[in-house]
């Protein structure tokens, strides 16, 4: 009787380990959302401020020509570039976060399986 008491207690330790594991990694998603939302806020601010900016190049253009204006826009590109390229690595964490959270998932969801049926044959 206490070795299958040992037995229960020790799979609750490892049930609430997952558990604890899942959760983790749903805060983690949780934050990591917020800060695709910021960055997507972020990038709508640039790209109305890119809007200005064209608006302020053109005008440069006409007064002190094309030099400037290249400089310019090689500046908002490589902004944006810089941006483009964050904002694709924040949306690949946040896959690899989500295949992490499914595959503890599907593992506890196994091992409660698992553990029903050996209770059932007596295990």
């Amino acid at each position: 009787m206490e070795t299958e008491n040992k037995r229960l207690e020790d799979e609750n330790n490892r049930q609430n380990k997952r558990l604890e594991l899942l959760e983790s990694n749903s805060k983690q998603l949780s934050v990591l959302a917020t800060s695709t939302e910021k960055l997507a806020l972020s990038m709508e601010s640039m790209a109305k401020e890119q809007e200005a900016q064209g608006k302020r190049l053109e005008t440069l253009e006409r007064r002190d020509g094309v030099e400037k204006l290249s400089v310019n826009v090689e500046r908002l590109i490589e902004d944006y570039t810089q941006y483009d390229e964050r904002l694709k690595a924040l949306e690949g964490r946040d896959g690899d976060k989500w295949r992490t959270v499914v595959s503890h998932v599907i593992t506890a969801i196994a091992g409660a399986v698992v553990y029903y049926m050996l209770a059932k044959i007596g295990m």
